[in-house]
């Protein structure tokens, strides 16, 4: 019933398998570890390089895209991509888990409101970006970026569906932000990448970034979701009235800003990664901050610091993402990871930890929008709400 496709020969794709299809359609993920049963995955389909904006800059001129131009990805690459991300949904399907797609629209058309106009869209290749589960609930994030303002278009098919079929699921929305010129600091690209990496990294502690207070703006990728707390990234596109929207939603929660020591925070799913109930992976360019540290370290939890990725033979081309992206997993269970394949040292290291790792290729993925976990939201996951830290520390 969720699944957008009716028959494999529609895209050429595996159908979900006897187990997964026979199940009742429910909404429920506290966390990242628990065994996973129903996923949406996104899809290249239709990506563009967006047009330029406040919020965000492409700039590509070995590409094609030099500053101030966009369109469509090249399509081979959006071929290659989506032919990485059936043959993902196809194996999750083979492992008894529900899937679900996105319906891509016109991306390249021009999108506006009564207060602005925009030349692009973006893709949907990132559901994570947008959608947050917690418990029975799906939340769309607000979106900081006007070519992204529209995106949840792609994903009402699938929540619709959800909603339909499970009569506990909360189906919610951020306020959808106005994205006036307010909302963003007047010139920051112009100036930031050129200051010193201590004057950047002051900045980024001190939240003093793109985005202003003038209204709530986060992204679902900045929430890393650990039970009975929520750790939410201050970043380019997560500002602190996102985070204290956040808060006030879910007043069950305990629900954390912070900040990272990297110089272009965006998203917390390759810096600070839940691997299961007491270790956590963190980026070792990324450190969190000495608080949060001790923090998890007082609750007994094993912070482990990644091995450096593998040489970063992504294609080249169009690519926003750093070689961090190997962090970037899913978690079938507690003892099972997919990793991306080319991430070798990275799998032997969780292996030590005895992870199983399910290695999927997927590099071609990257340009548009992520890896692994960018790629995909959890829509069940067994398990309740637990509290994986009784004790308090600092601000936490």
């Amino acid at each position: 019933m969720t699944e957008q496709r009716t028959t494999p020969a529609q895209d050429g794709s595996a159908p979900d398998s006897p187990g997964a299809s026979e199940r009742p359609v429910r909404v429920n993920a506290w966390n990242g570890w628990d065994p996973l049963r129903h996923v949406i995955v996104g899809r290249a389909e239709g990506t563009v390089v967006q047009a330029p904006e406040h919020a965000v800059r492409r700039d590509y001129p070995d590409d094609g895209f030099p500053l101030g131009t966009y369109g469509p990805m090249p399509a081979d690459m959006v071929a290659e991509a989506d032919q990485q991300l059936d043959d993902f949904a196809d194996m999750l399907r083979r492992r008894g888990i529900r899937v679900d797609r996105p319906t891509p629209v016109d991306f390249t058309k021009e999108v506006s409101t009564p207060e602005w106009t925009h030349e692009s869209m973006f893709g949907c290749m990132p559901p994570r970006d947008l959608l947050l589960t917690v418990g029975n609930e799906v939340l769309e994030a607000t979106m900081s970026y006007r070519s992204r303002w529209f995106e949840y278009l792609c994903y009402r098919p699938v929540l619709q569906d959800l909603f339909d079929a499970d009569p506990r699921m909360r189906w919610e929305a951020a306020p959808k932000p106005r994205l006036t010129d307010a909302s963003y600091k007047a010139g920051f690209w112009d100036t930031y990448n050129e200051l010193p990496t201590d004057v950047q990294l002051a900045r980024v502690r001190d939240y003093d970034l793109v985005l202003t207070e003038a209204e709530p703006l986060f992204d679902a990728a900045d929430v890393a979701r650990f039970g009975k707390d929520l750790f939410v990234q201050l970043s380019f596109v997560t500002n602190r009235s996102g985070y204290d929207w956040l808060r006030r939603h879910f007043p069950d929660h305990r629900v954390h800003a912070v900040t990272s020591t990297n110089t272009h925070p965006l998203h917390i799913d390759a810096t600070w990664v839940p691997l299961r109930p007491g270790l956590v992976l963190h980026c070792g360019e990324r450190l969190a901050d000495a608080e949060l540290m001790e923090f998890f370290k007082l609750n007994d939890w094993e912070i482990v610091e990644a091995v450096q990725p593998a040489s970063w033979d992504h294609p080249p081309k169009l690519s926003f993402c750093s070689p961090w992206l190997a962090g970037n997993m899913l978690n079938l269970d507690a003892n099972t990871l997919c990793v991306e394949e080319n991430e070798v040292r990275l799998a032997e290291q969780l292996s030590s930890y005895g992870f199983e790792i399910v290695p999927v290729p997927f590099r071609a993925v990257g340009p548009f929008g992520g890896g692994l976990h960018c790629a995909t939201v959890d829509i069940e996951r067994d398990g309740g709400l637990e509290d994986y830290f009784p004790r308090r520390y600092g601000r936490f």
